[in-house]
């Protein structure tokens, strides 16, 4: 049995929903996402990974 540490996430479209599924070793979780709530996270991730960039950014001496 092989495990890896590799994450892996894919987004795909369904019918009526956004599917993502995020896969880690033989662990995987699906989350299906309406247009609203897909661009929610869309627009959290944005914010949440500027905040990140910044604080790479700083230095504390």
């Amino acid at each position: 049995m092989t495990h890896t540490k590799d994450r892996n996430v894919v987004v795909d479209i369904e019918r009526n929903r956004l599917r993502v599924i995020i896969s880690h070793g033989e662990d995987e979780e699906i989350i299906k996402l309406s247009s609203g709530e897909a661009q929610k996270l869309y627009e959290a991730l944005g914010e949440k990974l500027e905040d990140y960039k910044q604080r790479q950014n700083l230095r504390i001496d």
